[in-house]
């Protein structure tokens, strides 16, 4: 994995902002930087190089085609990379790694060939004779890509904060106008969601899309080269035998692919069912111990590293814990804003940071198991898009939610997730209440400028079932922009390289069009097929238990060894000042979550990173 960099000025770059704004990323790259300024010196690409797939100095960037008209920038890796090479048999390569079949593959046929690519990435590659910037992002939005572009101007990078940097000059202060839609957006799920940043002038390049810049006319076009859409549910395969061997045949592959590395690899290991799955194949695979990491906590709600030991264990594996305790995440505050440049609310990223930096003591690629839950029905949300597409329910929801208010905090909770604003809006509003946040009813109360819409987010799919449309929302929203960014971001910022083989490309075009009945029955309940393939290699009673989660208690720390910013950031004057909240609104919800209201936690953490951001981050710029 690397840190990319890059800008057209039409009136000349800049380049010592440039590459500073290249240097902010070395994390994300600390063995190899470069430089690349075209003759009109309108053009700079610059590079921070992690080197896991031939660590030769040939196989640096920015790399430059062989007939020297193209340069390329790229984030990633192509884990196909050597079956693509035989689309190009008598091309003479020069490196062994992935970058430069990439680039030739576009020399050669163009932005067909950005389809062929089954990996994570992001890349830009410029045309010296057309005077031409290219861009491209995989299709699950894994790796990051922001983007400011203004006439005249365009600069885009891995991480915002190169952005900023990139328009200082020297002794001036860059200045960003923070974008109200993004502010309701985040404080609805706890992120902000493509195409939005906290800035109204940067966008994030939107996945599996494709874009092109002619530097001589200013024109701007993006296009869509990969639809989950085109997927789902086509083509279901009802035959229960071909449904399994086709998935453990694809498991398998991805993650045999995703193994290629020449320097160490281990795995995440928290003891669920996605990281056992991805343990249990790898250890099959390999020739030696895996290494596999987890992180316990003292408190005993939220530990599960005992699972994750015994699946170990029973895997013998190389395995490495790492008991947490506040002061190991208090520690991590001071970092946590420049890791996520935005606000950003979800808290496992602290335990997140915490595991990426264990691991990286051992390892430097490290296989995560996102993305199972999101495939294989795996959240309790999705019965709830069951239970609210019930015609009767639909009839009697609002009955239902104001009996709620009378009932004990659990089911007010529960009461919530019914007071739904309208049908069409409903997966962000499950989403939103899951996560216990803000529905659209509070935001209309909570935000001093409530002008927001949620239509778009809440765009589906018309086939399936109303927990399938719930799980493809979350592939489209929560995976992309909540749960690759925290671990992207955690991981990169130890220069850990993290790969997701349960989104391997093919892996996911299967599961979309595996039916619902493989994914839950009366057998295996959720995951089924999951389940079935992973009780194969490990006794199915190690995970007869309740899903837990990866989880912090925040809802303790924020009263008590949290509460000093709580006190210092959510102050009257400090939220009168920012103007982006109603004080007396954030007062009532902070003083109802003090006397004891606890699942009001979320709503106060997603309060207090918005305005710890606002005076130590924004103020910055």
């Amino acid at each position: 994995m690397c840190g990319i960099v890059g800008a057209f000025v039409k009136d000349g770059i800049n380049i010592d902002s440039m590459k500073r704004a290249t240097n902010l990323l070395t994390h994300r790259g600390p063995d190899a930087v470069g430089y690349y300024t075209s003759s009109s010196a309108q053009v700079f690409l610059g590079h921070r190089r992690l080197s896991i797939i031939d660590v030769s100095q040939s196989a640096n960037q920015p790399m430059h085609s062989s007939c020297g008209r193209f340069v390329i920038v790229y984030n990633g890796e192509v884990y196909n990379f050597e079956t693509l090479k035989k689309k190009l048999p008598q091309f003479p390569w020069k490196t062994n790694g992935d970058t430069e079949v990439v680039l030739e593959l576009f020399v050669q046929f163009g932005v067909e060939s950005f389809s062929w690519l089954n990996g994570i990435f992001a890349f830009s590659i410029y045309d010296s004779l057309e005077e031409k910037l290219w861009f491209c992002r995989d299709q699950l939005g894994v790796k990051p890509l922001f983007i400011q572009r203004t006439n005249g101007k365009l600069i885009f990078a891995s991480e915002l904060k190169s952005i900023i940097e990139a328009n200082k000059e020297v002794g001036k202060k860059a200045h960003f106008l923070i974008s109200k839609k993004a502010v309701a957006h985040y404080l609805h799920l706890g992120y902000i969601p493509e195409p939005f940043t906290i800035y109204r002038g940067i966008k994030k390049f939107p996945a599996a899309n494709y874009a092109v810049l002619d530097t001589k006319t200013n024109e701007w076009n993006r296009y869509c080269y990969w639809k989950a859409t085109d997927y789902y549910l086509t083509n279901p395969i009802m035959d229960e035998r071909l449904v399994v061997d086709q998935y453990k045949e694809k498991l398998f592959s991805a993650v045999e692919g995703q193994m290629l590395s020449d320097v160490p690899l281990g795995t995440f290991l928290s003891g669920g069912i996605d990281s056992s799955l991805v343990t249990a194949v790898a250890s099959k695979i390999s020739a030696k111990k895996v290494k596999t990491f987890s992180i316990g906590f003292e408190d005993a709600q939220f530990d599960e590293s005992q699972f994750a030991q015994q699946v170990a264990r029973e895997l013998r594996t190389d395995h490495h814990l790492f008991t947490v305790k506040f002061d190991d995440v208090l520690a991590l505050v001071p970092e946590f804003l420049d890791l996520y440049d935005e606000p950003f609310a979800d808290s496992s990223a602290f335990p997140t940071m915490l595991v990426s930096k264990l691991a990286k003591e051992h390892v430097s690629v490290a296989l995560s198991g996102d993305g199972g839950d999101e495939l294989y029905q795996g959240y309790g949300m999705y019965a709830w898009a069951k239970r609210l597409a019930d015609v009767k329910v639909r009839i009697a929801h609002k009955p239902i939610y104001w009996a709620s208010k009378f009932m004990n905090e659990r089911y007010q909770r529960a009461g919530s997730l019914f007071n739904f604003p309208a049908t069409k809006r409903i997966p962000s509003h499950i989403f939103s209440q899951e996560q216990y946040l803000f529905s659209e009813q509070e935001l209309r109360k909570l935000l001093v400028k409530n002008k927001f819409d949620f239509s778009e987010l809440n765009r589906l799919p018309k086939a399936g079932k109303a927990e399938e449309k719930q799980a493809f929302w979350d592939i489209e929203h929560y995976l992309k922009d909540d749960l690759l960014v925290k671990v992207d971001r955690a991981s990169m910022h130890y220069s850990l390289e993290t790969r997701v083989p349960l989104l391997d490309k093919n892996l996911v075009e299967f599961s979309l069009n595996v039916p619902l009945s493989f994914k839950v029955n009366d057998a295996y309940g959720a995951k089924a097929l999951m389940k079935q393939t992973l009780y194969e290699m490990l006794p199915p009673a190690i995970f007869d238990r309740p899903k837990k989660g990866f989880s912090i208690p925040m809802n303790k720390w924020l009263a008590k060894e949290l509460k000093p910013m709580l006190d210092y950031y959510m102050s009257k004057q400090k939220i009168e000042y920012a103007g982006l909240v109603d004080y007396q609104v954030v007062d009532k919800i902070i003083k109802e979550y003090l006397a004891g209201k606890t699942n009001y936690y979320n709503r106060v953490w997603a309060l207090l990173v918005l305005h710890w951001w606002y005076f130590e981050k924004n103020r910055q710029g």
